[in-house]
């Protein structure tokens, strides 16, 4: 009975996602406005990153919707590993920095101190509406609004909160430096 489940196993095809090059099609039809997130780049320089990255990841007061759905990148379904992303609690070794949430006045020496400490070549990631314009709060007392005016924001993911697909794309952006293509897509000028 135990060899059934495990030649089964074999044979089955993999749980894994394949390499988001597209806007998450289930995110495209359960948004309410038509919009899907969209993944906005800095100027970045020539040098990329070759190796395997690290992510330190700071929420500067946020409601744990980005969180949540970047802790599912770690999951079998999206399994982020496979890229050689990591998460790292130590600035020091991150070559990402992922900020979450309402950048507020007490968090903006915590930013720029973990920003600080991240050898080079860095990166920055504003993911939500929250770190990137300040989202429903953005009027708030205390509130800054963007984290671009604290640190050089390489890419910026959009979505309250963006889907997992669309935060890979966005990691492989800051990672490459440039949006994930599909294969065969390119040069149809």
């Amino acid at each position: 009975m135990y060899y059934w489940h495990w030649v089964k196993n074999l044979l089955a095809k993999p749980l894994t996602t394949g390499y988001p090059t597209e806007p998450d099609r289930e995110v495209r039809r359960f948004a309410q406005s038509g919009s899907v997130a969209r993944i906005e780049t800095q100027a970045m320089g020539r040098s990329s990153i070759q190796r395997s990255c690290a992510i330190r990841q700071v929420d500067a007061g946020s409601c744990n919707g980005c969180e949540s759905e970047l802790s599912l990148l770690v999951s079998p379904i999206y399994d982020f590993t496979r890229y050689g992303f990591s998460y790292t609690p130590v600035p020091k070794h991150a070559d990402l920095l992922v900020v979450t949430g309402v950048i507020t006045e007490p968090m903006v020496a915590v930013i720029k101190q973990a920003y600080a400490q991240m050898g080079t070549p860095k990166r920055v990631l504003a993911l939500g509406d929250c770190a990137i314009s300040g989202g429903w709060f953005k009027d708030a007392p205390g509130v800054l609004g963007s984290l671009d005016g604290v640190v050089a924001v390489s890419v910026s993911v959009q979505g309250c909160p963006p889907a997992p697909p669309d935060i890979l794309r966005g990691l492989l952006t800051a990672l490459d430096g440039e949006v994930p293509r599909a294969v065969g897509e390119g040069d149809r000028d």
